[in-house]
């Protein structure tokens, strides 16, 4: 056997392995190659869409939380304004019934005055009537001169 004869050989042998697995073998293999970059290719596109809206639903959490602390805020001065608003009223009105109190006090005084004085009057006219009758010595006729004792009443 010739040298030459058996490299010719293994190279012809060689040439149709070579043809068989680009044929049969290599098409498959770049094929699941292939599928495999094109998943690895998803994967990475699904974590990019994944980061993505994390980031956005984040935001949207942070802005969600800003506007309640804003609205939290608002509800809490609107609180507070009502219970000024309350308190100013309760004062308004606890002044105006003092002053109602005080002015119903004055007026039953006064009315009390007015009978003491009143009163006073009476007994002034009484003393006056007894005293002008020990200095006349004779008993006064009340009805006689009851114009005499009213003009004197009104008079003290």
């Amino acid at each position: 056997m010739n040298i030459n004869l058996t490299l010719f050989g293994q190279t012809i042998a060689f040439a149709i392995f070579v043809w068989f697995c680009m044929k049969y073998v290599w098409p498959p293999l770049t094929q699941a190659m292939q599928e495999r970059q094109k998943k690895i290719a998803e994967g990475l596109d699904a974590a990019g869409r994944a980061q993505q809206d994390l980031k956005l639903a984040q935001e949207k959490v942070s802005n969600t939380l800003r506007e309640s602390r804003e609205q939290a805020t608002q509800i809490i001065e609107q609180a507070n304004k009502q219970a000024n608003a309350i308190i100013e009223d309760a004062k308004q009105q606890a002044q105006s019934e003092g002053e109602r109190l005080i002015a119903g006090a004055k007026a039953e005084i006064e009315q009390e005055v007015n009978r003491a004085r009143e009163e006073l009057r009476k007994q002034v006219a009484a003393l006056a009537i007894l005293g002008a009758e020990k200095i006349l010595e004779s008993k006064v006729d009340t009805k006689a001169h009851n114009k005499l004792v009213e003009k004197l009443a009104s008079q003290l």
